[in-house]
């Protein structure tokens, strides 16, 4: 409660220094549409915006608190060196302390801080990512996709019913961004191309499960993040928030990194992840819905960067650059179509 009626408050506190400890000098803040995240030098500190879109809700302390214990437990499988502890937020006398004795107003993630420099969409810049990262990365993630967790529930989340209210969900909330990040014309063909592709291709979506490629996956797998620290490989930030965003056909994972890689102009990098996967996993249906899947995933990167538009806390600035990006996702989506 606290934190949602003080939050501006508690966010400029939570940038000074002493509030962890006399070692920090410096606190570098980075803000996303849900968290602020803040960089002490050794540790940083993850804390959820008391925001509800629909498929993510953080509006209580206690949700917050909830999803700050799942993002710990689920990130530990693919980078446990990172992911650390969760800690309280607490008040006392109006001075806030790290698990403190005084009111607990929020909760935070701790993890260990690593060299921005080091992700993947910071190291591609400079040309620093080769075929040898990109196999690197496909050798975790093939290891990864065998032990994650399958269940006949978990097989649901590839059915055409599940995927279409993903994908009905995308067109809802994207209705009010019409003639701003997208145009009606666009806005229609991918809509009406989606699901003419859900109702034709049930069988195809229908062998995916039977084959078994519908698990618990990462959800959420572009180059920001991946990080290379001590040159192994640690793909961080999945998604927590919804079981339907996470439980999906591993092509789902794999198209999304693909899709980013084209973005950014790798098409080369792009191809090699998708031949490498294919060739390390055995997967050649793979080939039947990953188009589908990279239209999906560049259409849920231009919603959620349109989300920055209506966040009072951004800069006209950075709503400008947020505009330019989310035009760009779309226009991709609607290349893949």
């Amino acid at each position: 409660m606290g934190f949602v009626m003080n939050q501006e408050k508690v966010f400029n506190i939570l940038k000074k220094p002493s509030i962890y400890g006399s070692n920090v000098k410096r606190v570098d803040v980075i803000q996303t549409h849900i968290s602020y995240v803040f960089l002490t030098g050794k540790y940083v500190y993850k804390i959820k915006k008391p925001v509800n879109f629909g498929f993510l809700d953080f509006s209580t302390l206690e949700k917050r608190k909830y999803f700050c214990e799942e993002e710990l437990k689920l990130n530990r499988r693919l980078c446990p060196q990172i992911y650390l502890d969760v800690v309280s937020i607490t008040k006392k006398n109006d001075d806030l302390e790290l698990n403190g004795s005084g009111e607990v107003i929020e909760y935070a993630l701790k993890m260990k801080e690593f060299p921005q420099e080091k992700i993947i969409s910071n190291l591609i810049k400079k040309d620093k990512v080769d075929k040898k990262i990109i196999e690197k990365i496909c050798d975790v993630l093939v290891d990864f996709y065998k032990k994650s967790e399958r269940s006949k529930e978990i097989d649901t989340f590839g059915t055409v019913k599940i995927i279409k209210k993903n994908t009905d969900e995308n067109f809802e909330q994207t209705e009010s961004v019409i003639g701003v990040t997208i145009s009606q014309d666009v806005f229609d063909f991918i809509k009406d191309k989606t699901n003419a592709f859900l109702n034709d291709k049930k069988d195809v979506f229908d062998k995916r499960i039977s084959d078994g490629f519908i698990c618990d996956c990462h959800g959420d797998l572009h180059t920001g993040n991946i990080v290379i620290l001590d040159e192994k490989v640690c793909i961080f930030d999945c998604i927590e928030f919804n079981k339907r965003f996470r439980y999906s056909d591993v092509a789902s994972d794999i198209a999304f990194l693909a899709m980013d890689l084209e973005y950014q102009g790798y098409s080369d990098l792009s191809n090699y992840l998708v031949e490498k996967y294919v060739q390390k996993s055995g997967d050649l249906g793979i080939f039947t819905v990953l188009n589908f899947y990279k239209c999906y995933r560049a259409y849920v990167r231009g919603k959620v960067t349109s989300f920055i538009l209506n966040d009072p806390g951004v800069s006209e600035d950075k709503k400008t650059e947020a505009r330019n990006t989310a035009q760009k996702y779309f226009a991709l989506a609607h290349s893949y179509i």
